[in-house]
């Protein structure tokens, strides 16, 4: 089975060429946008709730996408090419930066509770990105470091780029991302502090890119370090900070209580 490098296959549909990884990452929005409407129910969030952030959140994932493609890429885009997506060139850390960026917005605005919000966003998120890295595979990209141990040469271990075996590192990121849905659904039903699934998520994702990036053979630079390793080490830490204020802020109030209760005793 042979991947070739920077190729892309396309579906000819009713006379057009359709990219096969365009569609699979619609699937992957439109299954993530279903699961985030059966979570929302289950914590009271409504299914225009739902449909009116992502009317807000996925165009600036794009937005977001492109942009930190451009800007990490080394290849000196004019402005018209910025903006030509169908050619290829979307960073899923830029998506996911400017997709929270609209959520945020879509809060501001409706004046709604943001962490309350992605909550039940971030289960639904890795489940696309699980999704959306299966497509790496028809657009050509995300593929890792060359190998050349026999015993790594085959897929989905390995993809062939150019008659040339290298890892395939998008697989395992779908892998990995699979899994951190099945754990996310778990602690779905255990975690019920606000911010604490957001908190998962961040290092859940964080760690498991951080380790596949090493491998990846196609990173975005930021000097002599990948980009995508740089922002995965801060959303670990961000996720870490936000489970010790989490549960700072629910152990001071649980001593409020019990303070309170003993003054109406001793009362």
């Amino acid at each position: 089975m042979t991947f070739l490098a920077h190729s892309r296959i396309n579906i000819n549909l009713f006379g057009f060429d359709i990219s096969v990884y365009g569609l699979i990452l619609g699937l992957a929005i439109v299954v993530a946008i279903f699961v985030a409407v059966w979570l929302g129910k289950k914590r009271g969030i409504t299914f225009n709730d739902i449909l009116t952030v992502a009317i807000y959140a996925i165009p600036l994932a794009i937005i977001g996408a492109r942009l930190y493609y451009v800007i990490f890429f080394d290849h000196g885009y004019t402005f018209a090419e910025i903006w030509e997506i169908w050619n290829g060139g979307l960073a899923i850390l830029g998506g996911v930066i400017g997709g929270t960026l609209g959520v945020a917005l879509y809060c501001l605005i409706h004046k709604k509770n943001f962490l309350k919000l992605t909550d039940i966003i971030v289960p639904a998120l890795i489940l696309g990105q699980a999704i959306g890295r299966i497509g790496c595979y028809f657009g050509g990209c995300c593929y890792g470091i060359q190998t050349i141990d026999p015993a790594l040469t085959w897929f989905p271990m390995s993809v062939q780029i150019d008659g040339a075996w290298h890892l395939s590192t998008f697989f395992y990121e779908s892998i990995w991302c699979f899994l951190g849905f099945a754990l996310m659904l778990f602690l779905f039903k255990k975690l019920n502090k606000t911010g604490a699934l957001t908190s998962s998520y961040l290092i859940i994702y964080g760690i498991g890119r951080m380790i596949i990036e090493t491998w990846r053979g196609d990173s975005l630079y930021l000097g002599i370090f990948k980009v995508s390793q740089l922002l995965s080490g801060i959303m670990i830490i961000l996720g870490i900070i936000g489970f010790i204020i989490i549960y700072t802020i629910d152990k001071k109030k649980k001593a409020k209580v019990l303070d309170k209760n003993e003054t109406d005793i001793n009362t």
